[in-house]
């Protein structure tokens, strides 16, 4: 997905809240999204496409908490009450991320589990089952690399 649907994806999505904020305010969202988990756009997979919107809609929602704090009274209750529903989605959206980072490790690292684990190198000695007798070099004198029972 390229980064101008993703900013019109986010800006549908949080609807009424949109008319609080300006056209930059996607573009940064989508930005720092991209930063954030790695993805950048064009996004390739489903799954880079999810966690770029749901991280620009935490972004999203951190300015509009940011814009809110300056007019945090402690005795209006209304006030206040925006500040903390914002507040409590942010930390909620924050504890989801990190819980996939964990669960989904491999597709935010962008590394296979060849990658991960990395590859077996044997020593490269090979003998006769039968005889014992060492068949690690054959009869060039270059070594067997994938040595086998078989040979």
């Amino acid at each position: 997905m390229e980064q101008t649907e993703m900013e019109l994806l986010v800006e549908g999505e949080v609807k009424g809240l949109s008319s609080y904020l300006d056209r930059v305010d996607f573009i940064n969202a989508c930005n720092d999204a991209a930063m954030e988990t790695g993805f950048s756009f064009p996004t390739s997979t489903d799954f880079q496409t999810y966690w770029n919107k749901l991280r620009a809609k935490r972004h999203i929602f951190f300015y509009l908490l940011s814009e809110s704090a300056h007019k945090f009274k402690y005795e209006q209750i209304n006030l206040q009450h925006r500040f903390e529903h914002y507040r409590s989605l942010i930390k909620d959206m924050d504890v989801q991320y990190e819980a996939a980072k964990e669960e989904f490790y491999l597709e935010f690292s962008g590394a296979s589990s060849v990658n991960i684990f990395g590859t077996k190198i044997d020593a490269g000695f090979q003998y006769d089952p039968l005889t014992g007798r060492d068949t690690t070099y054959k009869s060039d004198n270059v070594p067997v690399l994938t040595p086998t029972e078989d040979d």
